[in-house]
C-alpha cells in the first residue's frame, strides 16, 4: 500500500493536521489495521521534504500544537498519477497462510498438524467473514462498504485455497502410510 498518496488522498479533502489523517484513514478503512501515529507524521514529514505538502499553519487552542499540512500541486499530480495507473495484482505465494501450511507441511511435522492448520484457518475465516458482513456502514459510505465486500471476496478466495489444501493433504495422507502403522 502506498503511504504517501493515501496520505496525499486525505490531504485532498482539505487542509489537515495528523490527528485528523489517522481519523479519517481508519474511517476510510475500517477492517484494516489502525494506522500508527508515528507513520502518519513521519509520511507528513517525508510530504513535506518532498514538495507534495506544505505546512499552512501551526495551532495549538488550547491543548497540544497541531501542524495543519496541505497538499500542494506537485502533491495533487502525484495522487492523479498514482489515481491513473492500476493497482498490480497481488497474487502471491507469501502471504502468512501459505507460508504457515507450506512451513507445516515442509519441517517435519506430521501432515495432522499441517491439516489442523489448515482447518483452525478455515473457521477463523469464516468468523472473520460473519464479522464483516454484519458491519453496517451506513447508507451514505459506499467506501466503507467497497472496502468490506472486498475483503469478504479476498477471505472468500482463500476459503477456498484452504478447501484445495485440505483435500490435497488428506490424498496425500492416503497414498503416504502413516509412520506408525509401518512398525
Amino acid at each position: 500500500m502506498s503511504m504517501v498518496e493515501l496520505h496525499l488522498a486525505l490531504l485532498s479533502r482539505g487542509p489537515a493536521h495528523g490527528y485528523d489523517l489517522k481519523r479519517e484513514y481508519d474511517a476510510w478503512f475500517p477492517d484494516a489495521k489502525p494506522l500508527p501515529f508515528g507513520q502518519v507524521y513521519a509520511t507528513l514529514g517525508r510530504l513535506v521534504r518532498d514538495g507534495l505538502a506544505e505546512v499552512v499553519e501551526t495551532r495549538s487552542e488550547g491543548g497540544p500544537e497541531r501542524t495543519v499540512y496541505a497538499v500542494t500541486d506537485a502533491g495533487r499530480e502525484r495522487l492523479r498519477d498514482w489515481l491513473a495507473q492500476p493497482a498490480p495484482p497481488t497474487v502471491s505465494g507469501t502471504e502468512e497462510l501459505v507460508r504457515k501450511a507450506i512451513a507445516a507441511l515442509r519441517t517435519g511435522s506430521a501432515d495432522r498438524s499441517a491439516s489442523a492448520l489448515v482447518s483452525d484457518q478455515r473457521v477463523a475465516h469464516l468468523r472473520h467473514m460473519r464479522s464483516l458482513s454484519t458491519g453496517d456502514d451506513g447508507p451514505g459510505d459506499l467506501g466503507g462498504r467497497l472496502a468490506r465486500r472486498y475483503a469478504v471476496l479476498h477471505l472468500d478466495a482463500d476459503l477456498r485455497w484452504l478447501d484445495e489444501a485440505a483435500a490435497a493433504i488428506d490424498r496425500g495422507r492416503r497414498a503416504t502410510p502413516d509412520r506408525e502403522d509401518d512398525r
